[in-house]
């Protein structure tokens, strides 16, 4: 059947084989997509696209952008999303498509192959041998501060009847040591914050010198992320497949090396961040991480 939505994942080379010897569709057997449905490859130009049969009911464009205001149906469909794609990726360079892209039947897959085939071809030389892996740091909550002098005289401590501002209250603090001690906390909260930032830039600097690529995203917003602690690097990585491991190695000695700092490193991946040559930058090219500016996916 080639009538009907048919939802798009990523776009492959074509390499004249019969459908069923392409790495990407061997590798997604026993995965299916955003609706439950098996992955097919649909060819064309030298380009295939990796795509699957969806109902009109979910993805026609009325009721697919009402379904896309639904963060729980949004969150499983961009999971199984990125499921596909990172499958077929595993075993060959794929060409994510941007999430929620539907066409009209096979043919509409052929015209999104023709209309981008020059991208698409170029994006696929590029990336070629590559995938991407992500680190994400977040500055450590700090250690527990040491309660101030007088603190066992607090209200609910025995002996506490005198307010503890009165200035017969034993070891009661005055207002001026008070108003001194919180400007000594935030004073050194800045310095903290200063400091793992530094180091989140060391990070970003040692990695970008071990990828090909590198590109910041903002820092994730813990409404979204669930994570409390500050997100102070965001950054996707372009390495070759064979320089993964060594990559992977030396973000560990760095975690080690920075305990300011809780570092994770997540990948490889399909090469979400790298698809578009204008929306790339070159390991040199690179901003400090509170200067981001273009959203990432998270992963």
């Amino acid at each position: 059947m080639t009538e009907g939505l048919r939802y798009a994942y990523a776009v492959v080379r074509d390499t004249g084989t019969p459908e069923a010897a392409l790495d990407a569709l061997t590798a997604l057997e026993e995965v299916r997509g955003v609706a439950g449905e098996p992955v097919r490859a649909v060819r064309h130009l030298g380009l295939a696209v990796l795509a699957g049969a969806v109902p009109a009911e979910d993805f026609d464009e009325g009721p697919l952008r009402r379904r896309l205001e639904d963060m729980a149906w949004l969150e499983d469909m961009a999971r199984a999303h990125q499921r596909v794609v990172d499958t077929a990726g595993a075993e060959s360079c794929v060409i994510p498509v941007r999430l929620a892209t539907v066409c009209q039947g096979e043919e509409g897959l052929r015209r999104m192959l023709a209309t981008g085939r020059e991208r698409f071809a170029s994006a696929l030389d590029r990336l070629e041998g590559r995938v991407e892996w992500g680190v994400k740091a977040y500055a450590a909550p700090p250690p527990p501060q040491e309660p101030p002098a007088g603190a066992a005289n607090g209200p609910d401590s025995p002996g506490a009847s005198d307010s503890p501002d009165s200035p017969d209250a034993p070891g009661a603090m005055s207002g001026r040591d008070y108003l001194r001690r919180r400007k000594a906390q935030r004073q050194a909260a800045e310095r903290r914050w200063g400091d793992t930032e530094e180091d989140a830039r060391l990070v970003h600097h040692t990695l970008s010198g071990l990828a090909e690529r590198a590109r910041l995203h903002p820092p994730q917003d813990p409404r979204l992320s669930g994570v409390s602690d500050r997100n102070v690097l965001n950054a996707a990585y372009l390495v070759r497949r064979e320089d993964s491991a060594a990559f992977a190695e030396r973000v560990g000695e760095l975690a080690g090396r920075t305990p300011e700092l809780r570092v994770e490193l997540t990948g490889p991946w399909a090469p979400y961040s790298f698809t578009d040559p204008d929306e790339t930058e070159s390991a040199d090219e690179t901003t400090a991480p509170h200067q981001t500016g273009s959203a990432g996916a998270d992963r």
